[in-house]
């Protein structure tokens, strides 16, 4: 990407989108169309496409979406599904009418079956069941990995999708009830320190394994893949090892400093049993991580609470 080309950042109030803004700042590219879903509802058709027509941006980096964690998941089920669908079908559609020269579509974990064999490849997509919590998110994110790969077949385009594994990192969510289980654990935690409980319940069992990627890491990553990569394929994007939640509470309990008991609610769903990317395919190219978790999540937290949340 050429320095003064004009870069279109969708989602840039977002934690993915916000991240590959900065990025972009930080390297010199001068550029930048940023709208927020106030100026420029990305649900509504022609709203996107007097934007594209009037703007005509080289370069798209799709990060807007609608996203929760397991309990958004499961309860806006229509809402996800549907606006999820309409930002993606609308961006990546215009995206191709006003001749963008190469567009990023970021996908999800999610995407992947349930009990998909670990750690996951890109060709376990569609090999098997989603996990029901998030379905409909996962169904309209391989929706938009399809767009893009069967508008490159189509019509030439380089679209290209990445997958990236759980995320966190500024401008995170921490609503407990519709956050991502880190950032949830982040104000659990905070919350309860504050008011000095004697303990603090986790939703499910603790088992589940998750691999977590600093989001800083993740804009690295999209630039990189900008600038080096160009297929049909969809490709990951992670960190490389994964954790149980339980290890992961441990973590972020000595990180707050909260010295109470830990109680998992086993009522409460555990979502899939285990989410490991395999990354070997981007890492092969030449791109690594470099912000371990328990130094993310260090400053995560003191961001946080020195803004006050």
């Amino acid at each position: 990407m050429e320095k003064d080309a004009k870069i279109y950042i969708a989602g840039h109030r977002g934690m993915v989108g916000s991240a590959i803004v900065r990025k972009l700042e930080h390297l010199g590219f001068t550029n930048l169309v940023c709208k927020t879903s106030s100026e420029l509802d990305l649900t509504n058709q022609s709203a996107v496409e007097k934007f594209f027509a009037l703007e005509k941006p080289d370069y798209v980096f799709l990060a807007a979406a609608k996203v929760g964690g397991i309990n958004a998941n499961n309860i806006y089920r229509g809402q996800f599904l549907y606006e999820n669908l309409m930002i993606e079908a609308n961006v990546i559609h215009q995206s191709y009418v006003a001749g963008v020269k190469k567009l990023l579509f970021l996908g999800s974990s999610c995407i992947y079956p349930k009990m998909a064999s670990q750690p996951i490849q890109e060709d376990s997509l569609l090999a098997g069941p989603l996990e029901e919590t998030n379905e409909p998110y996962a169904i309209a994110k391989i929706a938009g990995i399809k767009l893009c790969e069967t508008y490159r077949a189509q019509y030439g385009v380089d679209f290209i999708s990445a997958m990236p594994t759980n995320l966190y990192g500024p401008n995170d969510n921490y609503d407990l009830a519709n956050s991502h289980v880190l950032p949830a654990l982040i104000r659990k935690f905070h919350n309860a320190k504050a008011t000095d409980a004697q303990e603090i319940s986790i939703w499910g069992t603790g088992s589940p394994l998750r691999e977590f990627l600093h989001v800083d890491d993740l804009a690295e990553a999209c630039l990189f893949l900008m600038k080096n990569y160009s297929s049909e394929k969809t490709i990951n994007v992670g960190f490389g090892e994964d954790l149980s939640i339980k290890d992961l509470a441990l973590m972020v309990k000595g990180v707050v400093g909260f010295s109470g008991a830990l109680v998992f609610d086993s009522s409460k769903p555990d979502g899939t049993p285990r989410k490991l990317m395999d990354s070997s395919k981007l890492r092969a190219l030449g791109w690594m991580p470099k912000i371990s978790l328990s130094d993310g999540i260090r400053k995560v937290y003191a961001d946080v609470d020195k803004s006050h949340w």
